[in-house]
């Protein structure tokens, strides 16, 4: 392993045994160098701050759990679309101690600004022979963006969060639910 990766590392161990030891506001970037013996040069040569260092968590944690190219992107089915959440939800169900509280960062650079920016593109790719070339097609990609972060939240912190597949199958049967109902209710728009 190249001796920047032992580093970062290092780097995330620490912060992802700070967070369950403390709120993430109450960690500094000193803390995170003196609990693995690092000086803050090296931590600054990796990240801009301890919200780039929670981002980069997500993405290393997510490139090596979900494979994309398990995922044909050209064709993407329904069926690929909810196997790639689903592997995105049973990642999350197993780091859920780190994550509950990384979503519940605020402020600039927060994870869920992140997260956002990570599953934009795929939804607006996913959605787009729904929406078409409609003029909200950016508004209907941030309503779902943002109910997904929403869901991903409530399920995190419940106190018993079910097991990923039942959640994805909860939340892909209350979509389905959804559209039925309001085909039902503006059947001129089908």
């Amino acid at each position: 392993m190249a001796e920047s990766n032992i580093t970062k590392n290092a780097l995330k161990e620490a912060m992802e045994e700070l967070m369950q030891e403390k709120a993430f506001d109450k960690i500094s970037v000193t803390d995170i160098c003196e609990k693995c013996g690092m000086n803050r040069k090296s931590f600054y040569y990796h990240f801009k701050d301890k919200y780039d260092l929670v981002n980069w968590i997500f993405y290393i944690g997510f490139i090596s759990n979900v494979n994309l190219d398990d995922y044909d992107i050209e064709t993407h089915t329904p069926d690929e679309s909810w196997k790639l959440i689903e592997r995105l939800a049973d990642y999350f169900y197993k780091e859920r101690k780190f994550y509950k509280k990384a979503l519940m960062i605020e402020g600039q650079n927060s994870f869920k600004d992140y997260y956002r920016e990570v599953i934009t593109p795929i939804i607006s790719y996913v959605m787009s022979d729904l929406i078409g070339e409609d003029e909200y097609q950016d508004f209907y990609v941030a309503t779902l963006c943002d109910m997904m972060i929403s869901a991903l939240i409530l399920w995190l912190t419940s106190p018993e969060p079910v097991e990923p597949h039942c959640m994805v199958e909860s939340y892909k049967n209350m979509l389905v639910r959804l559209a039925h109902k309001v085909t039902e209710l503006f059947p001129e728009e089908k």
